[in-house]
């Protein structure tokens, strides 16, 4: 199997929903019955004027006069707006998602059916266009929007195609077929008391139909019905003012929600929400798009674009961001925008690989969010000439993580979500790989008998025996084995010597012990400072031996982790107790104590040596930062303070090696200088040769003793 039959299998993932026949259930998202006041009202002019002769007025010194500008009606804005809610549908979901378009004036107008043919934009927009625009100069006494509403629920009872393929395809089960829909309305409500009459004149429909549909073969029993009304106004009519209401259950088969827009410009951003709500679709903004400017030709600049799509493309970035941890301050953490349902992703350079070579868990279309731009037409024209876009998320510097990827397949967009863990179709992870990187000193060997030491059996409750779960003492065992177990060798010097500390580990874990248990762990403990006596180096694996070179280190090392694993296991029992005892009776005698005389010994004999010591590097350290001439000035003044606030002292000696480096007439070399620092430390580190001290002109007569037992012979 290859890595692209995961994209085949997957080229569709929404599909799924409507052909397994078994399932029975349709989403209220299947049907949607869009309602379009056509009424005078709906002919005014929106307020927002739009300037279409732009050339003109840039031009200075022109004498054309410019046209003006003009606005569109609210009857334009609530029909483009519709169509781009319809052109997303679309082009995500292709013909699986079916929407109805209604006309209400004087009457209701049904547009177009619930067959997969009808479902085209270019149809609509023909449709629309004869229909004509709402005509403001007339009389809207006849018209009303309750018209439009109870034909919406009386199409709603129509079955659809995919409804009518499960009802014949399978016997008794009609009344079983899930029927729910959603009916959007754009209208201009006068008051509080119309919004409720909307709501009863619905319900009411809802009530009659079901009715009606009961009783026959060919519509269906509507199970719930979601009414979303836009109140769309002009500014200048502040009487038309009402506050948007969040969704609320009228009944049990219908919930409401009102949306107040203020200027019908608006809509188009309202009705991309209400998108993304209705069919389970998220954002991602694509950033760092290289495009060159249309002004200039051979300079490039950076865009975003936004794309829609079905939300479980998120659904690796949302699982690995949650997991990752939130107190990082680094920038490339925050995937997620503060808008829930919108992430971002980074645009890498096109590669030429074929998208087989790479392991997708899933493909889903995708459709922009303003289509219309430059930079969403530049991109959709990039894929569909057959090239691809990686998508990275944005991390650390260095952790580049391709998440994403675009590509066309048969003159539509997908994005694929890219698999950022292993694959299935590779060999399973090794042990020896962990969370912070590749570890390769796992005690996997010990971990397997703590496995065996630690299986579960099946457990039969009978009448003769108490009632009482295993699975208690299971968990008690287990937390009492696991209060000091290292997972990885290279943290722990006890458990790599099981030979001299063996059976402490094994005994010391028991939930009671006796005098024998007791015993052992004390000669091993006794085994333990006999080894440390003798100067005997621990038995350690070399990358342990790398870590502390010292045998003194090993040692420490040693008893503080044997100090932790008997505290450890100290309050289980008295016998606990004294094995801990016993250990702290024997280290302080081999380790504690002579490290305490150590540093004893070293204060009172050593604190003149030290300050003196690093009095000279200190000095040596200055003088090397100083030029020539600094060097000159700093001794000539060292010079002089000593000969002036010190007691005057015996010079020292020079040799002809200290003479040579020394300049006739001048002051002392730095060579000079160090010798006799290092040489007057030196001296006071260790007793002086009897020779050297009774020596006259550098020479000493060895062997005296012999010349006077010749004499006294």
């Amino acid at each position: 199997m290859s890595p692209c039959a995961g994209v085949l299998t997957r080229f569709s993932s929404t599909t799924r929903l409507y052909t397994n026949f078994s399932q029975r259930m349709f989403p209220a998202s299947h049907k949607t019955v869009i309602v379009v006041d056509h009424s005078p009202y709906f002919g005014k002019s929106c307020g927002h004027k739009i300037e279409y002769d732009i050339i003109s007025k840039s031009r200075s010194g022109v004498s054309n006069i410019p046209l003006d500008p003009f606005c569109k009606s609210l009857w334009t804005c609530a029909v483009e707006a519709a169509f781009e809610y319809c052109r997303i549908v679309y082009d995500i979901f292709s013909s699986d998602r079916l929407i109805r378009f209604i006309a209400a004036d004087t009457e209701a107008r049904l547009l177009n059916t619930w067959k997969k043919s009808d479902q085209k934009l270019s149809d609509l927009m023909q449709i629309f266009a004869e229909l004509g625009p709402a005509n403001p100069e007339g009389n809207d006494e006849n018209c009303s929007i309750l018209h439009g509403l109870a034909a919406a629920v009386e199409v709603l009872c129509e079955c659809t195609e995919e409804q009518h393929r499960v009802r014949t395809s399978m016997t008794d089960v009609a009344s079983k077929v899930s029927n729910k829909g959603r009916i959007i309305c754009f209208t201009s409500v006068k008051n509080e008391s119309h919004v409720e009459v909307l709501k009863k004149s619905v319900q009411d429909a809802l009530t009659q139909h079901n009715k009606i549909a009961a009783g026959s073969d060919n519509l269906l029993l509507i199970n719930h019905c979601e009414l979303v009304v836009l109140h769309v106004h002009i500014p200048e009519d502040s009487s038309l003012s009402l506050s948007s209401k969040a969704r609320q259950n009228v009944s049990s088969n219908l919930s409401f929600r009102l949306i107040s827009v203020v200027s019908a410009q608006h809509l188009a951003s309202h009705l991309c929400k209400l998108v993304q709500l209705h069919h389970d679709l998220v954002m991602t903004t694509i950033t760092g798009i290289p495009m060159k400017e249309e002004q200039n030709s051979s300079s490039s600049a950076n865009y975003d674009v936004e794309l829609l799509h079905h939300k479980d493309g998120h659904k690796e970035v949302r699982k690995n961001t949650s997991q990752s941890p939130s107190s990082s301050g680094d920038a490339g953490h925050k995937l997620l925008s503060q808008e829930e349902n919108n992430i971002l992703l980074k645009w890498c350079s096109p590669r030429g690989m074929s998208n087989e070579l790479l392991y997708c868990t899933g493909a889903y279309r995708i459709s922009p969010v303003d289509v219309n731009s430059r930079p969403s037409l530049c991109l959709t024209n990039f894929l569909l000439n057959g090239r691809q876009v990686m998508l990275e998320q944005p991390r650390k510097p260095g952790a580049k993580v391709m998440s994403h990827m675009l590509t066309s397949h048969g003159g539509e967009i997908f994005i694929h979500c890219l698999s950022t863990s292993r694959s299935y179709l590779e060999d399973p992870p090794s042990i020896s790989e962990g969370c912070g990187g590749r570890v390769t000193d796992y005690r996997i060997t010990d971990f397997g008998e703590f496995m065996k030491d630690n299986r579960l059996a099946p457990f039969t409750i009978t009448d003769d025996q108490e009632k009482e779960v295993p699975i208690s003492k299971a968990k008690t065992q287990l937390e009492r084995q696991t209060r000091h177990w290292p997972m990885v060798i290279s943290d722990t010097i006890i458990f790599n010597m099981a030979s001299h500390i063996d059976p402490i580990p094994t005994i010391i874990a028991k939930l009671c012990l006796d005098e024998e248990d007791v015993t052992q762990c004390k000669k091993a403990i006794f085994h333990l400072v006999g080894i440390e006596a003798k100067g005997d180096p621990l038995p350690l694996p070399p990358g342990i031996r790398g870590k502390a070179p010292k045998k003194e280190e090993h040692y420490r090392q040693m008893w503080a982790e044997l100090e932790s694993l008997l505290k450890a296991y100290s309050s289980t029992s008295p016998e606990h107790k004294q094995v801990l005892d016993c250990l702290h009776d024997c280290k302080p005698v081999s380790n504690d104590c002579n490290a305490k005389k150590g540093s004893d010994k070293t204060t009172a004999k050593g604190t003149d040596k030290t300050s003196e010591t690093e009095k000279a590097w200190k000095d040596l350290d200055k003088l090397q930062s100083m030029t020539h001439r600094e060097k000159q000035d700093y001794l000539s003044s060292a010079d002089s303070r000593t000969t002036e606030g010190a007691p005057p002292i015996k010079k020292l000696r020079i040799s002809k090696d200290e003479s040579r480096d020394r300049q006739k007439g001048g002051p002392v070399s730095l060579l000079s200088l160090w010798s006799s620092r290092i040489k007057a430390v030196n001296t006071m580190r260790h007793e002086e040769f009897a020779g050297r001290l009774e020596a006259v002109n550098n020479k000493t007569e060895l062997y005296t003793h012999l010349k006077k037992d010749e004499n006294g012979k």
